[in-house]
């Protein structure tokens, strides 16, 4: 599938960017929304993504807009250590990118068959293949449902104990035909029986929502008085941190007061965007409520 930046004119819309202004597209992906940014303002982009896999996604980029795109490979929750200088627009869109989902190697995905990987930083940390061959039961069914909200946790890790006893499990199909055996009635279910807990792994190897709340909390190390910043969530967890997050301090105020979504004509174009939740705040200047 092509890469299609999701909810891209609201998202733009929410950043309110000026020419002239300094922005981060801090999960850079297939860098189509800093590509619409570049194309409609005269403004400098700083793209950031964990995965190797975007340099050379970044490197066309580059090639068209030179010295007003520049790319660093950095988990978002590390900008403050990376930047110098302060911003005036950040977005996030978190998740997977459509490029990780597509490539089997990668082991996003069980729509096709690949080895059982699914970290975004290339060769660091521990896979789903580790996690599904030496995890304890409890601790698996612990993370399928914690991360992947799934009632049939425990049932599943049962499963996963069982098939790895005679056999690792090696791949993306390997473990969906696991996770399906768990499932006698699937046709009323609207996702596919193993969304759920492929998201929980995935979500658990690459410790994502640490990273998001640690990116948010770090936002007054990196912008500028009257920044915007705009979240992509694509899931109810990656949402309740935004939005914990923007109840505890006193420096973001909604710029929108509902979550933005797409459109059914977008859903229809790009399934994928079905679940996203925009949201937009405004960093303002806290110093006030700091010294009463």
């Amino acid at each position: 599938m092509t890469h299609i930046p999701v909810l891209l004119k609201e998202t733009i819309d929410i950043l309110g960017i000026k020419n002239g202004d300094k922005v981060i597209d801090a999960t850079f992906g297939g860098g189509g929304h800093t590509a619409a940014i570049l194309d409609n303002y005269d403004c400098y982009v700083l793209g950031v993504d964990r995965d190797q896999d975007a340099i050379k996604r970044a490197e066309k980029v580059k090639e068209k807009f030179g010295g007003k795109f520049d790319f660093k490979i950095c988990n978002f929750s590390n900008l403050s250590d990376i930047l110098s200088g302060k911003f005036d627009a950040i977005l996030f869109d978190f998740g997977v990118s459509s490029f990780q989902l597509d490539n089997a190697e990668r082991g996003f995905s069980f729509s096709k068959d690949g080895r059982l990987d699914m970290r975004m930083t290339k060769e660091k940390g521990i896979s789903a293949f580790y996690v599904v061959n030496t995890f304890s039961e409890e601790d698996i069914a612990e993370i399928i449902w914690k991360y992947g909200e799934e009632p049939k946790a425990r049932k599943i890790a049962s499963e996963i104990i069982q098939s790895r006893k005679t056999k690792k499990i090696e791949t993306t199909l390997q473990l969906k035909q696991i996770i399906s055996k768990v499932f006698v009635n699937r046709t009323c279910l609207k996702i596919d029986v193993a969304t759920k807990t492929f998201q929980a792994i995935r979500i658990y190897v690459n410790d994502e929502l640490r990273e998001i709340d640690l990116a948010l909390k770090g936002l007054p190390n990196i912008l500028n008085v009257g920044a915007r910043v705009a979240t992509i969530s694509f899931h109810s967890l990656e949402d309740k941190i935004v939005k914990n997050w923007s109840k505890s301090v006193t420096y973001a105020q909604p710029i929108n007061k509902s979550p933005i979504k797409p459109t059914r004509d977008e859903i229809l174009k790009n399934p994928r965007s079905r679940s996203a939740i925009l949201r937009g705040f405004l960093y303002i200047d806290n110093r006030k409520e700091r010294l009463n």
